[in-house]
């Protein structure tokens, strides 16, 4: 009873945590690892209803001890205990999974479950006298994990459901001790029993996943020794119970092969968030900004071919009226040349010396010989 009230916070805590987790992240639409490994720790209520066997032996120790009271003092002095009536207890499973298919899962898992139910008994000088059984069980089996379309759940906003199946196997160290005595269960190739439960991924974190879930199962174990060896006043018949029951757990898993994540997802058709736009094909736009190139080459060389005709025409006129005005100058300027050439080739005409009187002025001057200049060396 001790252990129970230690792990009962304990669980409380790591519910109220994962739940306080859980609302920090956004909508999760698949679980993208590949390959992963997990821890699942869980609350189980076995189906174990053989417990009233223990009961009944308790019950016959506690009437032997009044018996043995010799006066009401004595009788006074005993007292009992009664066994829990449900069996309760929190079973552990590891093991690794690995996506098979889009949101379908296969899963290998090892557990170890263990309920430990003790009674304390007091006799007429007020001794006490301790009782107890212990469950144990180590069960491997295969799981196969379905993740339901978001679309199929009406729920409009949280995380991604999953249904799982399972198959059981018990493997050694599955077993009964009590105080009186011990009995192994047989481990059967073909199984033991199955189980079903609703699963939930309400948090994830990189390639941390926290799972969480509620189903039942059945594990149905026998032995080839009896009852009667382990408990007083027991059947005589070959042992069988059960070490299914409902359960509650917990999975946290951790992804080491984890598929890329998707840009954007399609299938977030109940989702309250804006959505970011989608993102263009890229194929057909390639195909309308080639066509669009092209039609703008041919525009901008028919522009082209028009702007150059312009140009030519433009620039040829002022040349034209540039060469007619120089074609001008030129004829103008043969014109000045041809009047001088005239006026050269016409002779002077002669002076007529009898008609003018000779004077000092105009009588030619007379020609003066030369000296010749000596020099003293002559």
């Amino acid at each position: 009873m001790t252990s129970r009230k230690k792990i009962l916070p304990l669980l409380a805590a790591l519910l109220f945590s994962a739940s306080a987790f859980a609302e920090s992240e956004e909508k999760l639409d698949h679980d993208n690892s590949i390959f992963s490994v997990f821890v699942q720790p869980s609350i189980s209520f076995i189906g174990f209803s053989e417990r009233e066997y223990f009961q009944d032996a308790i019950d016959t120790i506690y009437y032997g001890f009044k018996g043995a009271a010799i006066n009401s003092a004595e009788s006074l002095n005993v007292a009992k205990q009664d066994f829990q009536k449900v069996n309760f207890c929190f079973p552990i499973t590891a093991g690794i999974q690995f996506q098979v298919l889009e949101d379908q899962f296969l899963s290998a898992g090892i557990g170890f479950i263990y309920d430990n139910e003790s009674v304390v008994l007091t006799d007429r000088k007020s001794s006490t006298h301790s009782y107890e059984y212990t469950l144990q069980g180590v069960p491997f089996y295969l799981e196969y994990r379905l993740a339901l379309p978001k679309n199929f759940i009406t729920l409009s906003t949280g995380g991604l459901f999953s249904l799982a199946v399972r198959w059981y196997w018990v493997l050694p160290g599955t077993e009964i001790y009590t105080t009186w005595g011990y009995l192994g269960a047989k481990t059967p190739l073909y199984g033991a029993g199955f189980g079903v439960s609703l699963g939930y991924l309400f948090a994830s974190w990189r390639s941390f996943k926290l799972y969480g879930d509620i189903g039942f199962n059945s594990i149905s174990v026998t032995s080839n020794k009896k009852f009667s060896d382990i408990v007083p006043n027991g059947p005589d018949e070959k042992a069988k119970w059960n070490l299914g029951g409902i359960q509650l757990q917990i999975r946290a898993s951790f992804g080491f092969w984890n598929k890329p994540k998707p840009v954007d997802d399609d299938d977030d058709d109940d989702d309250d968030s804006p959505k970011k736009p989608k993102k263009k094909k890229k194929k057909p736009d390639a195909v309308k900004d080639t066509a669009k190139v092209v039609k703008d080459s041919l525009n901008i060389a028919k522009d082209s071919a028009s702007i150059d005709t312009a140009k030519v025409d433009t620039t040829n006129a002022p040349l034209d009226s540039a060469k007619a005005a120089s074609d001008t100058s030129n004829t103008a300027k043969d014109s000045t040349n041809t009047a001088l050439d005239s006026v050269k080739t016409v002779p002077p005409a002669k002076a007529d010396t009898a008609s003018v009187p000779e004077t000092p002025a105009n009588k030619p001057a007379e020609k003066v010989p030369a000296q010749e200049i000596k020099t003293k060396g002559d």
